[in-house]
């Protein structure tokens, strides 16, 4: 991809609002402190979003979504922003493929400070094409009926409503194309 953003998987993109370059690449097991410090940073509304619910175990959490790092069927991007030297996650999303129902499942989030701005449908889109070159067909998430945000992301980015939610929440997905 960019010699300068070793691991990229889409070509880093120049985020005005965050005075620096944004690269979406695979999380390693290195990542974990720096995505514990992430979900601690998101604000109370975006972590209930997130997890649909209340957390409070970042460290464990983070942990889990690297933890399978490198196994056929999961990964989490991390979507950071590079200024000067530093990088600092303002994304991530969670992959998990269910072999049962033959659907991968995720979840997604984008720090507050760079919510509205395209970075969760960069994320989304990134990893649409790597379940898609990992051989998979179907994506599907669900959220509380109550997230506004996601369910528009998600229109945005192709998913349908499929009606198997409850009254709390929305499943949602959409078929892979390669």
């Amino acid at each position: 991809m960019s010699q300068l953003f070793p691991g990229a998987v889409v070509e880093p993109v120049e985020l005005a609002e965050a005075n620096g370059m944004v690269c979406i690449r695979t999380a390693s097991v290195s990542d974990v402190q720096n995505l514990s410090v992430y979900f601690t940073g998101l604000s109370t509304t975006s972590r209930n979003k997130r997890f649909m619910g209340a957390r409070t175990d970042f460290a464990l959490v983070a942990a889990e979504c690297v933890a399978r790092t490198g196994r056929p069927g999961y990964f989490t991007l991390l979507a950071e922003v590079r200024q000067q030297g530093q990088h600092t996650i303002i994304g991530e999303a969670n992959y998990t493929y269910d072999a049962t129902a033959r659907h991968g499942e995720f979840a997604i989030s984008v720090a507050d400070a760079f919510q509205r701005l395209g970075l969760g449908l960069q994320i989304m889109t990134a990893m649409e094409t790597r379940a898609a070159d990992l051989g998979h067909e179907m994506i599907a998430a669900e959220t509380a009926r109550t997230n506004a945000e996601m369910r528009g992301l998600a229109k945005k980015a192709g998913f349908r409503d499929t009606g198997l939610g409850d009254w709390q929440s929305v499943h949602l997905a959409k078929r892979l194309s390669r």
